[in-house]
C-alpha cells in the first residue's frame, strides 16, 4: 500500500539531509499517505491522519507544555511521523521534552542534520504514493473484472470463493446462516485447522455493519443475499498487522468518523471491495442459477415441469397433454416423486478392492435408468399420467386417476410394479469389496431386473453372478401428496409429494409409498434446514445460548437444555438424563433463563425452544 515511515527515510532526497531517528521507533512502519509542511503550532487542525509533517521548527512553541501539547495533538489526529530540518530554530538538536512527548506517544520523530529542500522529499514521497494508488487502482480493476466474469459465467460458490483467496492471498470462508460452511479456501493453509470448531469460532466473529472488520479474531466479513433475503456470510481472514495500512485519525482519544477508513491494522480497501463483490457475484449466482433452472425446465423439460413452474398456462398443459394421449381433466390427480436416498452414485470406477474417482456418468445414467424404470411401472400398472425426472435425483409423476376411490389402489399397484423394475435394490458386497462411503448407501446405479442388476452397478463387481445380486435396503424413496380435483391443484401434490420424499430421506423403514403423515415435524424442519428463515428462527431463539457455549466450551448448556426438554419439562428426569445433580441441573436451567430471556416454566416458549432444536439438527445433519 503506501509507503511507511521507514521507506521515506531511505529515499535519496530524504538521506540527503542526514536523518536520525530520535524517538518513536515502534512508528516507522505506519504507512505516509501524503507529505505536509507546516511551520504553524496548530497544524493538527488540517490534518485527517498518515501524514508526514515535514517542518523547520520556527513556528513551535517555545514553552515545554506548548511542545508536549503540539506533539499530543499531532499523535491524536493519526499522523505517520514528524520530520525537523535543524538550523533554523533548532541547531544542535530538538528539545528533549519533544523527544520524550513523541516516545511517549510512540510518534516517529526524526532530525535532518543538513538543509534538504522539502520540495525534493515531496515529490519523491508523493511519486511512490500516485503508484501505490494506480497499484490499487489496478487491483481493484482486475477484481471488478474477474468477478464479473464469474457472474456472467454463472460459477458455483466453490469457485467464487477460490478466486477471492486467490486473489487476496488469505484463507476465504462461505457459511450460511447457522455457520455452517458451505464453501472455503485455505490460501495454501491447512484446512483442518482453519474448520476445526468452526461453528464456535464463527460465532465469535460478530462486527458490526453488513461489510466489517473484526479486529479481534481477523476475520473481514460481509453478508451474502439478495432482493433482501440474506442467506450466508463470506468471511476473510486478515490477521492485523499482517500487511501496512493506515491508521486510524484520532481525534479527543476518539476514531474520526469522517476519515471514512477502517480502525488500526484493517486489511486495505481492495480487500474489502474483493470480498463485497465476491459476496454480490455469490448472490447473483444463486439467482441465476435458480432461474436458469426454471428456463431450463420451461424449454427442455415436460409438461410435468412446466406445472411445477407455473411456466405455462394450465388449460395449455391440460391441451397439450390431451394431444399426448393423457387425459387430464375431469380426473383425480395424485403427484407421485419417486428419488434416491442418497445424492452421489455409490459405485465407483475400478475393480473392488480398489478405490478410484466417481464415474462422472453415473448420476445422469441412473436418473434415466429411474426415469426409464418408473415408466415401466406405469405400463405395467396400467396408468396414465405425466412422467419427468424433476431435478439431478429425482422423477415426478402426476396419475390421472378416474375417481378418488381409484387412488390407494393406484398407488399401491405402481409401487408394486416400481419395485419389480426399480433399482434400489443394491447387490450384496463381495468379502473383497470395496465397502461404501461413510453417509452412502452401498447401492447400485444400474437396473435391478430379473436378469440381474445391470448397468454401472453390475460392473462395480466384476465376476459376481447376477443371480448372486439379490436386493439390500431400499435405495429409492417412493413419495405421493394428496389427491386433487383438477388441475389447478396438481401443483400442491405434486410439491407435497417432493417435500415428503426429501423428508423421507432421514427415515430408514422401507415403506411402499411415503405419505405425509409419516413425515412428521423432524421431517418438516429437515425439509426446511436450508431455508434461511427457518436458520434465522433457530439463532433468534438459540443465538445467545449458542454463544455463550462457544465462550464455555465446557459448560455446553445446549445439552441441559436439551435434557430438559426431551424430558417434558420434568427436571428430575432431565437432571438425571444430563447426570447432574438436581441442584447443579435446576442452576443451569436458571443460567439458560437469563441467557435466553426466556420462562422456562412456560409451555409456549418450552415449545418454541424445542423446536428450534429440532431445527438445529435438521440443519446441522446433512
Amino acid at each position: 500500500m503506501f509507503p511507511t515511515v521507514r521507506e521515506v527515510l531511505a529515499l535519496d532526497p530524504v538521506r540527503h539531509g542526514a536523518p536520525r531517528l530520535v524517538a518513536g521507533e515502534a512508528g516507522l512502519d505506519r504507512p505516509v499517505r501524503w507529505v505536509h509542511v507546516a511551520e504553524v503550532p496548530d497544524i493538527a487542525t488540517l490534518l485527517r491522519g498518515g501524514e508526514l509533517v515535514l517542518t523547520t521548527g520556527i513556528g513551535l512553541p517555545a514553552d515545554d507544555d506548548g511542545l508536549r501539547v503540539f506533539i499530543g495533538a499531532l499523535a491524536d489526529v493519526g499522523v505517520s511521523g514528524l520530520v525537523v530540518e535543524l538550523g533554523r530554530r533548532y541547531v544542535s538538536g530538538v528539545p528533549r521534552v519533544m523527544a520524550a512527548a513523541a516516545e511517549r506517544r510512540g510518534l516517529p520523530l526524526v532530525e535532518l542534520r543538513r538543509a534538504t529542500p522539502f520540495v525534493r522529499v515531496t515529490e519523491a514521497v508523493h511519486a511512490l504514493i500516485v503508484d501505490a494508488q494506480l497499484t490499487e487502482l489496478r487491483a481493484t480493476e482486475e477484481i471488478h473484472q474477474r468477478f464479473t466474469e464469474l457472474s456472467v459465467e454463472g460459477a458455483g460458490p466453490a469457485e467464487v470463493v477460490r478466486q477471492a483467496a486467490e486473489l487476496s492471498g488469505c484463507p476465504v470462508v462461505l457459511e450460511n446462516l447457522s455457520r455452517q460452511v458451505l464453501a472455503y479456501d485455505p490460501a495454501g493453509e491447512s484446512a483442518a485447522l482453519l474448520l476445526d470448531g468452526w461453528e464456535q469460532h464463527s460465532r465469535r466473529i460478530s462486527p458490526a455493519g453488513r461489510t466489517a472488520y473484526d479486529q479481534d479474531s481477523g476475520w473481514l466479513v460481509t453478508t451474502v443475499g439478495a432482493r433482501g433475503q440474506d442467506w450466508g456470510r463470506l468471511l476473510l481472514r486478515w490477521p492485523a498487522g499482517s500487511e501496512l495500512t493506515t491508521p486510524a485519525p484520532v481525534r479527543d482519544g476518539v476514531p474520526d468518523p469522517e476519515a471514512g477508513r477502517i480502525g488500526p491494522g484493517a486489511p486495505p480497501t481492495r480487500l474489502t471491495i474483493l470480498v463485497e463483490r465476491a459476496a454480490s457475484a455469490l448472490a447473483l449466482g444463486r439467482l441465476i442459477r435458480r432461474d436458469a433452472e426454471g428456463l431450463e425446465r420451461q424449454i427442455h423439460r415436460t409438461l410435468l415441469t412446466a406445472l411445477l413452474d407455473h411456466s405455462r398456462p394450465v388449460d395449455e398443459v391440460a391441451l397439450r397433454a390431451r394431444a399426448l394421449g393423457v387425459a387430464l381433466e375431469r380426473r383425480h390427480l395424485v403427484g407421485v416423486v419417486v428419488r434416491y436416498r442418497a445424492d452421489e452414485p455409490a459405485a465407483e470406477v475400478g475393480s473392488p478392492g480398489e478405490s478410484g474417482p466417481v464415474d462422472p456418468e453415473a448420476g445422469p445414467a441412473r436418473l434415466r435408468d429411474l426415469s426409464e424404470a418408473v415408466g415401466q411401472a406405469l405400463r405395467e400398472a396400467k396408468l396414465t399420467g405425466l412422467s419427468s425426472a424433476i431435478d439431478d435425483q429425482a422423477v415426478g409423476v402426476l396419475l390421472a386417476l378416474p375417481d378418488a376411490a381409484a387412488e390407494e389402489r393406484a398407488l399401491a399397484a405402481f409401487a408394486a410394479a416400481l419395485r419389480r423394475n426399480r433399482m434400489d435394490a443394491a447387490p450384496p458386497r463381495p468379502p473383497d469389496a470395496v465397502p461404501a462411503r461413510p453417509g452412502v448407501p452401498a447401492s447400485g446405479v444400474g437396473s435391478a431386473r430379473p436378469g440381474g442388476v445391470t448397468g454401472p452397478a453390475a460392473q462395480a463387481w466384476p465376476g459376481v453372478p447376477p443371480q448372486a445380486r439379490t436386493a439390500g435396503p431400499a435405495a429409492v424413496i417412493v413419495a405421493a401428496g394428496s389427491g386433487v380435483g383438477s388441475l389447478r391443484e396438481a401443483r400442491r401434490s405434486l410439491v407435497e409429494a417432493r417435500q415428503v420424499a426429501d423428508a423421507a430421506r432421514r427415515d430408514r423403514r422401507d415403506l411402499p409409498i411415503f405419505r405425509l403423515p409419516h413425515v412428521g415435524l423432524a421431517g418438516l424442519l429437515h425439509l426446511l434446514r436450508d431455508e434461511p428463515r427457518l436458520q434465522t428462527f433457530v439463532e433468534r431463539e438459540l443465538g445467545a445460548l449458542l454463544a455463550y457455549d462457544a465462550r464455555h466450551p465446557r459448560e455446553q448448556l445446549l445439552g441441559t437444555l436439551r435434557a430438559y426438554l426431551e424430558q417434558g419439562r420434568n427436571k428430575s428426569a432431565g437432571a438425571a438424563a444430563a447426570h447432574l445433580s438436581r441442584p447443579a441441573f435446576y442452576e443451569r436451567l436458571a443460567r439458560i433463563a437469563r441467557i435466553l430471556d426466556v420462562d422456562l416454566d412456560s409451555v409456549e416458549a418450552c415449545l418454541s425452544l424445542h423446536v428450534a432444536l429440532l431445527a438445529l439438527d435438521a440443519v446441522r445433519t446433512p
